[in-house]
């Protein structure tokens, strides 16, 4: 009985002496640090400062003009017509498609110059749904896409959900209308992936409808 009872007892220190060799080689867990709940959130930036500086205008996009201590002339919202152009007060037609903000600002300020002493613009895009184009056919998610710069074929067919199974990659074509006239241009999906004819992959216009039988 007493051999029994030795042996226990030895089996028992052997697992003590185990269990805390093991305990030993087990680094400690590094401490977690809290997380700042309050830390600031980023910077606001504005359109104009970043994505759009170099935006060209287009048709039914929309502005708002401001010209600083003149009453009569504050936020006043303002569509691009489809001629390209707007009509601002004391000036008359103004040209706007094809110009980047900073440089409608720019005419603008120039033109007010000859009524108002040293004005001070300021003209902010609302929105750009003058830039878009529209995608047809066998894509995933056909229709107008909007884009805050000019795209190529190749973007507006990803913007547009890519192209399904059953699309005809070679057979593709981007309608253009200007004024009376129609242009068709090919574009072949397979040999521009491939990197070959990739001057088919041409910038769109806006307006511009991609077909994909």
């Amino acid at each position: 009985m007493k051999q029994i009872i030795t042996l226990f007892s030895f089996c028992l220190l052997c697992s003590t002496t185990a269990l805390a060799e093991s305990e030993t080689q087990i680094p400690p867990a590094p401490p977690i640090e809290p997380v700042n709940a309050t830390a600031s959130p980023a910077p606001t930036v504005t359109i104009e400062q970043t994505n759009y500086a170099a935006y060209q205008l287009s048709p039914g996009d929309a502005l708002e003009i401001t010209v600083w201590k003149e009453e009569g002339l504050q936020q006043l919202q303002i569509l691009i017509s489809p001629d390209g152009t707007i009509i601002f007060p004391l000036i008359g037609t103004v040209g706007a498609a094809g110009k980047t903000i900073t440089e409608l600002k720019d005419n603008l300020t120039s033109r007010l110059a000859d009524y108002i002493s040293d004005p001070s613009i300021s003209v902010k895009l609302l929105n750009n749904q003058g830039n878009s184009v529209f995608v047809i056919g066998k894509v995933n998610k056909p229709g107008q896409v909007f884009s805050g710069r000019r795209m190529d074929v190749l973007q507006a067919l990803s913007l547009a959900g890519g192209l399904t199974v059953f699309a005809k990659e070679g057979s593709i074509s981007i309608i253009r209308r200007t004024g009376d006239q129609v242009k068709v241009f090919p574009f072949d999906y397979s040999d521009v992936i491939d990197g070959e004819d990739l001057e088919q992959n041409i910038l769109l216009e806006p307006g511009d409808t991609v077909t994909v039988p």
